[in-house]
């Protein structure tokens, strides 16, 4: 059952590359409901139609990691 892989399945790493101080306040919450508090912070979270919605609208702020 346990798998060998080093990322689980069903989780997207997403990080925070671009600063947000002259974005308009909706990217700056959704920046923060994604748990991001720091440039070049990386979090993890679940791969699902929110999470991925939340990263579509501000792709210039945010990146997916591999």
């Amino acid at each position: 059952m346990t798998e060998k892989n080093t990322q689980p399945q069903g989780k997207l790493r997403i990080q925070w590359y671009r600063s947000a101080i002259a974005a308009p306040e909706k990217h700056k919450v959704i920046v923060r409901s994604l748990g991001l508090t720091k440039l070049n912070q990386i979090v993890e979270r679940p791969d699902n139609e929110a999470i991925r919605g939340m990263v579509s609208k501000i792709p210039h702020l945010l990146r997916i990691v591999e």
